[in-house]
């Protein structure tokens, strides 16, 4: 597939092919573009094989816009909307491997539900502990 046109709207990039199918993907997987302005956005490139915002230092495959997971899972939008979680540290305490949590996180491989349970709950243990936080 070859993109040969794209746009934004909200948090979501879209681009259309030489066919004029549409496709979109989530900027949630691109936070130099979901943080940039649309003068930013609009500075861009086309390679033989995707999109390049040099200022950005940021690019997007073509490939990827045919993945099936345009749209991130809750665990992986929690992880892609708060930066401020320390993944290694979080790994350790729930006692997995930082590298196994994320590659859940980017997409690379799907936890067990066991193994989402187990996640879903240590953020729910942090979450109470925070709201226990007086001053």
């Amino acid at each position: 597939m070859k993109i040969k046109k794209i746009w934004f709207d909200g948090d979501y990039i879209y681009g259309m092919d030489e066919r004029n199918n549409t496709y979109r993907q989530s900027l949630l997987w691109y936070s130099k573009l979901r943080s940039a302005s649309a003068e930013e956005r609009e500075r861009y490139t086309f390679s033989t094989i995707g999109i390049h915002w040099r200022e950005l230092d940021e690019d997007v495959s073509f490939e990827s816009f045919g993945y099936e997971d345009a749209e991130p899972s809750k665990l992986q939008r929690f992880f892609l909307t708060h930066k401020e979680i320390n993944v290694s540290e979080f790994a350790r305490l729930i006692g997995i491997n930082a590298a196994l949590l994320r590659n859940y996180i980017n997409g690379f491989k799907k936890p067990s539900k066991e193994r989402e349970g187990q996640i879903l709950e240590q953020i729910h243990k942090i979450g109470a502990e925070f709201m226990e936080v007086v001053f």
